[in-house]
């Protein structure tokens, strides 16, 4: 096996998202956790280790919130029962995938928190680059911590603020001001819902609309699945609060000039869903744009362009329309296989790629194959992908990928591993070509990214180590185990 060296124990070399987070207020009083629910179903894709809502009756006692969630996906952790349980008119709900902090129940959000001034119910996309310093300075006053990921520290601190704010707005924006890193935030307090993003914009948030109800949540797919009204994207910086008395009140004291922002490139390239807009970018859009431009750059004679399954296939498809070579389905997957499934040992025959993926043999046999994918991290899969093209009789496997190589790990809610672990660190591409076994292979340049999101600010620091903060001097994320 070619890459022996880089296989350890990593049979998946997918990127993962950090969170969705989703918030609702029906200003006429009917129960949303039912909605919630379904919103967190169409935001599945950003987070399947564990979920939860958490809900309250603004006209009823300001302590009362019901609170369900646990470790899997969705339609693992509600029921009918439990939904009609939760009476609610306001409410929020979190899916998560771990960047920081363990994947345990414990960790699993939305936090309830119950302070002086009542309670609070938070739900946080992102990482935090101060965490640590911010969570040490909170120890040292007393506090005393439940979990061990940095949205507890956010949480705390809004609590903090909310005893010298007017109101809890004000609290959430003075908290915001002292962290720093990547976050979207849907806050729960008993007759508001707020929702904040932290001023670069890396992580997505949009405010939607459905009868007498306000939305907010990670991406406008959820809008879309519940029939609901897209309003507007919640500005880097912004922070929104939402009551019945003055519908939408902004407030844009951390806004930034907008060449300073930083969106996170890989909501388009891979983490958002494909029917998704993001700042007023189609995810789709960018996607086909990105096989365009791989088209363009990197062109090779084939008999036909194919996706890896799912993130793959709009690339594969503009890379289709660009160069003139047919667009065809090589992979069949299997859609069952969640990111938490119970993975094959190193000693077992059965494949984890197998397990996920498998090839049409009548599709590529004896057929050039220009395959594309969205990334290459440490580059176990994509070996076996095309070792598993060339069993099915393919002769060619020319292997595209829509963003440029991995060479600098991720602060900011992407797991991106460290740089040692990274294939494109010390290598040169016609290296890694050979260590994943291709015939050529050619990466998305990085001028083109500002082309795909119409030149909008982003962040580009896990291709070229230049970051939109000064990052920390070490490793971070997982911190709080050590």
């Amino acid at each position: 096996m070619k890459n022996k060296e880089l296989e350890k124990n990593t049979p998946w070399d997918d990127l993962h998202e950090e969170c969705g987070v989703f918030g609702m207020y029906d200003f006429d009083g009917h129960d949303v956790a039912s909605t919630i629910y379904y919103g967190l179903f169409a935001l599945q894709h950003r987070g399947q280790e564990s979920c939860g809502i958490a809900v309250s009756k603004t006209d009823g006692p300001k302590g009362k919130v019901t609170t369900h969630k646990d470790m899997g996906l969705v339609n693992e952790v509600f029921t009918q029962d439990i939904l009609e349980s939760m009476k609610g008119d306001i409410g929020v709900g979190h899916v998560r995938y771990s960047t920081a902090g363990a994947s345990t129940r414990e960790n699993a959000q939305p936090l309830v928190l119950n302070y002086v001034k009542g309670t609070l119910g938070l739900a946080h996309n992102g990482n935090l680059i101060n965490a640590n310093e911010l969570r040490r300075e909170l120890e040292y006053t007393g506090a005393i911590f439940q979990t061990t990921i940095d949205s507890e520290v956010i949480a705390y601190h809004i609590a903090r603020e909310r005893l010298n704010s007017d109101n809890v707005e004000e609290a959430v924006r003075r908290a915001a001001q002292k962290i720093q890193g990547a976050f979207a935030l849907v806050v729960m307090s008993p007759r508001k819902l707020i929702g904040a993003r932290d001023p670069y914009g890396f992580k997505p948030l949009c405010i939607g609309k459905r009868d007498n109800a306000y939305i907010l949540t990670s991406e406008s797919c959820a809008l879309d699945t519940l029939g609901a009204e897209f309003v507007r994207d919640v500005l880097p910086g912004e922070v929104v609060t939402i009551t019945p008395e003055k519908g939408i009140v902004s407030d844009t004291t951390m806004c930034l000039e907008k060449e300073r922002q930083a969106r996170c490139i890989f909501e388009y390239i891979y983490f958002a869903r494909p029917d998704s807009q993001i700042d007023g970018i189609g995810v789709y859009d960018s996607r086909i744009k990105a096989g365009r431009f791989l088209a363009m750059d990197s062109p090779v004679e084939a008999d036909l362009v194919v996706g890896v399954p799912e993130s793959g296939n709009a690339a594969a498809l503009g890379y289709a329309m660009e160069s003139g070579i047919p667009y065809g389905t090589a992979f069949v997957k299997n859609g069952y296989v969640g990111r938490t499934f119970i993975k094959p040992k190193q000693s077992n025959r059965e494949s984890s790629v197998k397990i996920k993926l498998n090839v049409l043999k009548e599709a590529v046999d004896g057929k050039r194959v220009i395959m594309i994918d969205d990334s290459i991290v440490r580059g176990t899969t994509s070996d076996r992908i095309v070792r598993m093209l060339r069993d099915a009789g393919a002769t060619e496997v020319h292997v595209r990928i829509s963003s440029p190589p991995f060479l600098w790990p991720c602060y900011f809610g992407t797991d991106i591993p460290e740089r040692e672990q990274l294939i494109a660190y010390n290598r040169t591409i016609e290296e890694i070509r050979d260590v994943i076994g291709a015939d050529s292979l050619g990466y998305l340049e990085i001028p083109r990214l500002e082309e795909l999101v119409n030149g909008l600010s982003i962040c580009k620091g896990c291709f070229t180590g230049k970051y939109p903060m000064e990052p920390p001097k070490e490793d971070i994320r997982g911190d709080f185990e050590r």
